[in-house]
Formats: C-alpha cells, structure tokens, sequence
C-alpha cells in the first residue's frame, strides 16, 4: 500500500496529512504559527517558524500513523497565497515574509496600472493588481527597503520557502505562481514583459511545474529533522484555493466550488484562460495540469454571521438562530443586509464599503435579521457567481460546497435557491492538505491524472436543490440587492472620513 503526504501551509497553522491510495486519510497533526503585525495593515511571519511547524507537523502525524518515513511515497504541498518570502544569493530570508492579507501597498498597485497600464495589465496577469498579491509587495520593499532589496536573489511564497527547506530547490507550481500577477497566463509561466516594466529580475523568479510533477527531492538535512526518508519526491502542488478545489473534487468545467467560511470563495475551473474584462474576477492557472480558474472573493461570508451572533445574540445557539430565521419567508419581507463588514473585494475591490441592514420596518424582528444576513451573503456569493456564468465559463452544472457556514441546512437551501443550483456535500473535509496529497500521488503514478484521483476518492454525501418558490422571491431581491451598493458607493466614502 502506498502512502502521501500533504502540508498546508496556512496563516494560523502547518498541517501535515497522511492518506493512502484509496484517499483515506490516515492521520493529520498540526502546529501553530504567530502573526505580527509591527505597524497598522501589515500583516508579517518569521518563514523560519513555517519550517519548525512542518517539521513538528510531519513527525506528529507519522506518529499518529504508526509509520515510518519509509513508507511515505511522495509529498505534495500548498498553503496561504500571494505571500512575499526574500532569499539572498544563499538562501537566506532577508526580512519577514508579507502575507496575503497585508494592505500597505496600494500606491504600489497604482504604480503598477500605472506602469503597465491597467488594461493590459488585466489581459497579460488577468488580474487588476490588488494590495493582497505579491507584485505590488516586491515594489514596496524596493521602495522602502532598499537595503534588503539590494540583497534579493530569489522570491519565494510561502509553501515554497517549506519546499526550498525540503529539497534545496527553488521552485514553484503554476497556479501559486499566476496568482503573484508576474505571470502570463495563457503562456503559464512568469511575464518577462510585466518583470521588465516593473524592474523585478527575471532571475529571482524560480522554475515553474504542473501540481503533479516533482519539483525535487527530500534532502538528508531535511529527512532529519522531519522523520521523512531522503530522497523522497515532492510535488508542485498548488495554492490553497486551487489545492483545495482539487480536494473537493472541483476539477472540471461545470463542477463549482463554494467555501463558506469566514470569508466566502467561489472558484470555477475552466479548460482556457478566461479573463474578466475589468478584472473583477481572479483568473489563475488550476493546479489541474492544462487548466485554469475563475475566483471570486467576498471578506466577510460566515466571518458576518459570527459577527451578528457574537454582538447581537451571544446567548444564543447558532442552531437556534436559524430555527427562528427557518420560520421567515423568503426575501425577509423587504430586509436586506449588505456583508461588507471588512470591506469587499469581489465584486467590489473596496477596502471603505460597510455592512448595513436596510429596508427595516416596526414588522420586522430578530429572526428577520438573522434569515437577512444568511441571504445577504448568499447574494455576496451569487455576485462571483453571475460574473464567472457571464465571462464565458459556460453552463454550471453542480456546486461543490464546504466550511462550517454549510452545517446549516438553512443557509444551504438559501445558498441552492439564490445561486439555482444543486448543492452538494462530499466525503472530504481537510481541503487543501487534502488535494495537495491526491496531486502527490497523481506525481507518484497511482492516478493516472487528477480526475482520475478525484473520481477515485470524493464521494458525495448530500444534495441540496433550489426550492422554485424561493427561486422567484430571490431573484427579485438579488436584484434590488446589486442596487444598493453603487448608491451608497459616495456615503461609504464619507462614513470613513
């Protein structure tokens, strides 16, 4: 019997998964991970503290496992995106790594349009350039760190740094290396025209690979410290959206993914590179060899729901919430809510948007509230969703969901009626780690491509279909829901002074 491994890299944990070549997971072990943030918006970690965690991940789960090192056959890797790691000529890290969800760049991301030009920017990367991407990161050290910039020799994200660490090699997969806006899409691999214009060597950018393919070896050094066996192969893998579409199951056109967590995804394979025409969508290579995807972001998804819980109703169950709610018709009688607590990002790139209830009469009550905020997401996601159906991806024949937002049965009938699409479950609950362990063992020969895999090893477990009656009261409310936020464009502007 053969055995995989998949390290997830995220912002708050290393996760080390074991499964074996019929997809079961085996054994799982995580260690934590600091976050720094030395100055408001930056948002920074010690890339050493990544490797001490995936050393103490791996040897945890073996344990767990009852296996040796021998026994692992291939390794694949993915983790939290757009990160910016600095290496020295020698492999050393030049300064904390800047994380996806730092927010100091955006005279950067303007320096880019303006460089670039925004328009062609958009059809080279497929993507406006936004604070979160690593472009616009590698500038702002540049421009505020010269001294560490004068010292650069290679860029890395983070899972990459954790591949460097295992092997000794620099390399990258090809969907963590689109969604660092320095590639060109189509051709999937770096830009040697945006490189130039932006003055970024082409030399510190490292070898791109397929998710499958093996990027190098486990070194002594490493086998070490982690229990591992040299010479091990580790796979490309990919970055977290598109490892974990791959652990859902979401690796072909028509197969949509939704994550419902504190923020929400939606992700869509498709079998060319599609592009958004203004970019309100991000359009990534797929960790599926030959494929690409389509991404649509929202900030706060269940992140609202958790807020309206802990502020509003913290004596209360979230079961017993959406049993009130469960007793409201449809389009909450005239109650909207708009999620953009923290901001928004898809379809609106909009760091000063609010959250608001609107249309609140002496009628309406706490369970209207709370069936308003699960459908004013729902609308959230249904905007990613319109975007992705209208940029040419064709018909969406299923949707994919998970995060703990989909443990209520109400909000999953919301969500099918809103989007009118079959929702389903499935047997796969570790995400990224998970789709990071499958493209392994596609590396390793066990499936002879993803498909194949993923076929092999996610079942579904629960349908969920759009409700007619729900589907003409919703698409009512969606559409005075997409007028509210270009009315109100000017007044959020104001209320953030």
């Amino acid at each position: 019997m053969a055995f995989f491994l998949g390290i997830d890299i995220s912002t708050t944990s290393s996760k080390a998964l074991i499964i074996d070549d019929q997809g079961r997971v085996i054994a799982v072990a995580s260690a934590p991970h600091t976050l720094q943030s030395p100055k408001p918006l930056w948002s920074e970690q010690d890339p050493k503290e990544w490797w001490q965690a995936v050393s103490t991940s791996i040897r945890g789960a073996l344990e767990k496992a009852n296996l040796s090192g021998e026994k692992i056959s291939a390794i694949g890797l993915t983790g939290q995106m757009h990160g910016l790691v600095l290496l020295d000529e020698k492999g050393n890290v030049l300064r904390p790594a800047i994380l996806w969800n730092d927010q100091r760049t955006q005279v950067q991301c303007d320096e880019i349009h303006q460089r670039v030009g925004k328009s062609k920017f958009i059809q080279v990367t497929g993507n406006v350039a936004l604070t979160g991407f690593t472009a616009p990161k590698i500038l702002w050290v540049k421009e505020n760190e010269p001294e560490v910039f004068a010292k650069a020799s290679h860029v890395l994200l983070p899972k990459d740094y954790v591949r460097y660490k295992l092997t000794g090699e620099y390399a990258m997969d090809k969907a963590d290396g689109a969604g660092t806006v320095l590639f060109d899409l189509r051709a999937r691999d770096w830009s040697d025209e945006v490189l130039a214009e932006l003055d970024i060597p082409r030399a510190w950018m490292p070898r791109t690979f397929e998710g499958p393919e093996f990027t190098g070896y486990v070194t002594p050094e490493a086998a070490a410290l982690t229990g591992l066996k040299p010479g091990t192969p580790v796979a490309a893998g990919g970055g977290d959206q598109a490892a974990g579409a791959v652990g859902m199951g979401a690796v072909e056109p028509g197969v949509v993914s939704l994550t419902l967590g504190t923020s929400g995804v939606i992700f869509a394979t498709t079998p060319s590179a599609l592009i958004e025409p203004e970019g309100r969508l991000h359009a990534f290579c797929h960790a599926v060899p030959g494929m690409w995807h389509f991404m649509g972001v929202m900030l706060s998804a269940a992140g609202s729901f958790q807020w309206y819980h802990d502020k509003l109703a913290p004596e209360l169950s979230f079961d017993d919430l959406t049993k009130e709610a469960a007793e409201v018709p449809a389009g909450c009688e005239g109650l909207q809510f708009l999620p953009y607590l923290s901001g928004e990002r898809t379809p609106y790139p909009d760091p000063l948007a609010r959250g608001a209830f609107i249309g609140l009469t002496l009628r309406h009550g706490r369970a209207h509230m709370t069936r308003a905020v699960l459908e004013g997401v729902s609308f959230g996601l249904k905007d990613s969703f319109t975007l992705i159906q209208n940029a040419g991806m064709g018909a969406i024949t299923q949707v994919r969901a998970s995060g703990g937002g989909i443990k209520s049965p109400l909000w999953r009938q919301i969500l099918a009626s809103v989007l009118n699409s079959e929702l389903v479950t499935v047997n796969t609950a570790e995400g990224g780690a998970y789709g990071a362990a499958l493209l392994a063992g596609v590396g390793a020969g066990t499936w002879k491509n993803v498909a194949e895999a993923c076929h092999a090893c996610i079942k579904i477990t629960g349908s969920t279909l759009p409700d007619p009656a729900q589907v003409e009261a919703y698409q009512k409310a969606y559409t005075i829901y997409r007028s509210m936020y270009p009315e109100l464009r000017e007044t959020f502007v104001q209320l953030a002074g």
